[in-house]
């Protein structure tokens, strides 16, 4: 559980910090080093509550599934793509097309404090990583095929479980650190 802090004595790095070891030994798919990297360099996190780190950490999913879209579709326009790979990519690139709206959905719910419809928001989107990376495991006979969105599926499952474990810091109501500004 955090603890409190005088107000002005704790730091934006500390936040952080804290927030993402909470979330790290609660939650074995949050790594503590990409938790902190990813809130580190994003804007307004110098001056974030942890409600305000909730909200930073669903803009990054919602950029990341957009960004993975666009890299989807930038892929189908390959001439010489093997139809299993265009078909699993066909694949990713609806579950990325819902997966931005459902983010969107989750950044709703989450401002409206209906934490309990944000979690499901935020599992449905690590269910679409880990649903495009299988995918591409399906191919029968001549061995695996290698997917070309690993490293995005991966990076979409790790911000999908940094912000649901923070959305649940905050419905728990452990969250009462002090606003760092």
């Amino acid at each position: 559980m955090f603890t409190s802090l005088p107000r002005g004595t704790a730091t934006a790095q500390n936040l952080i910090d804290e927030t993402c070891k909470r979330c790290s030994q609660f939650d074995p798919n949050v790594k503590l080093g990409f938790c902190i990297s990813s809130l580190q360099p994003a804007p307004a996190s110098r001056c974030a509550t942890v409600v305000g780190l909730g909200k930073i950490s669903i803009r990054l999913v919602q950029y990341n599934v957009t960004d993975n879209r666009c890299q989807v579709k930038q892929l189908l326009t390959k001439k010489k793509l093997d139809p299993f790979v265009k078909g699993c990519l066909q694949d990713c690139l609806e579950l990325y097309n819902d997966a931005i709206s459902t983010a969107k959905e989750a950044m709703k719910q989450y401002k409206s404090k209906n934490y309990r419809d944000a979690n499901t928001y935020l599992t449905s989107i690590m269910d679409a990583a880990t649903t495009c990376e299988d995918g591409f495991m399906e191919k029968r006979g001549q061995g695996q095929v290698v997917s070309p969105l690993t490293k995005r599926n991966n990076d979409t499952f790790q911000l999908s479980a940094m912000a649901l474990s923070i959305v649940k810091i905050i419905w728990s109501g452990s969250h009462n650190l002090d606003s760092l500004c």
